[in-house]
């Protein structure tokens, strides 16, 4: 909204937001697609790769502005990263592509690491890429690998329950139904004292131990951009997407002291990429 107001746009008298909440649920996804389809808005506006395909599934006319998307290609949103094709455009995370920069990091924070559990929602398609992405860094690293699939919050407990303190660290997959659940992510790794590797700051200001990912109040604002340039005439088909350009590397530092960890001095400088 920042950015559509500096663009000249005014939320009230220039254009007019409906907005709703998934609660990290699908099903509750495709009914918020069903109905904007049926208020006939001009742009849905949405994040998350589940949620984009919902949405293009609710319709194939009424653009689409994705704020983040895993890998718009592999996941069948985007013909190409410069011609998209079809009703959406917006802004890929790659997020999968991190996956080595994310373990390298956690193994400094954890020179002993060895067993790791990585948790992600088998619902999502391209969390079950990050998975896969995960788990074969992990192997080149020589780690002993535990995928938790989650599909709904009452998965969480369940997934905790099997780790029975068999893993060193837990990598997190980041999407709407994690991120509607961090806290609760959090406070089972807190209790069972493991650290955890995130994508998002959100994650880490929620008690998780570290996160690295795309500056996604960056992404958002670039949302705004697109939906600017549709709102003028231009179709989303024609409006390559874009890849970060502004990565956030945080750690909680209180959660650090916590578990009894050091945090290296390169980690608080950050990491370059």
């Amino acid at each position: 909204m920042q950015r559509l107001c500096e663009l000249g746009w005014i939320e009230g008298r220039t254009i007019a937001i409906e907005y709703r909440w998934s609660e990290g649920r699908d099903e509750r996804s495709a009914e918020i697609a069903a109905e904007f389809v049926r208020l006939k808005v001009d742009i849905i506006v949405t994040s998350a790769t589940s949620h984009v395909l919902v949405a293009k599934e609710a319709t194939p006319i009424i653009p689409i502005v994705f704020a983040t998307a895993g890998d718009p290609v592999a996941t069948g949103l985007a013909s190409s990263l410069a011609r998209p094709g079809g009703n959406a455009s917006g802004l890929a995370t790659l997020a999968a592509d991190l996956a080595g920069k994310r373990l390298e990091l956690l193994r400094e924070l954890l020179p002993n690491l060895r067993r790791l559990a990585i948790m992600g929602s088998a619902g999502n398609p391209f969390i079950v890429m990050e998975l896969r992405e995960v788990g074969t860094v992990a192997d080149t690293l020589g780690l002993d690998v535990q995928t938790l699939a989650i599909r709904q919050a009452s998965d969480i407990s369940r997934a905790f329950e099997t780790l029975s303190g068999r893993v060193d660290a837990l990598y997190v997959c980041t999407d709407a139904l994690a991120t509607t659940n961090r806290i609760r992510i959090n406070t089972s790794a807190l209790g069972a004292r493991l650290p955890t590797m995130q994508g998002s700051r959100d994650y880490v200001e929620a008690g998780g131990l570290i996160s690295y990912g795309p500056n996604f109040p960056d992404l958002w604002r670039h949302a705004g951009d697109y939906v600017d340039r549709i709102l003028r005439g231009q179709k989303p088909d024609d409006i390559p997407v874009e890849q970060p350009t502004k990565f956030d590397l945080v750690v909680n530092l209180t959660t650090a002291k916590g578990l009894g960890l050091t945090v290296p001095t390169r980690c608080l400088l950050g990491p370059t990429r």
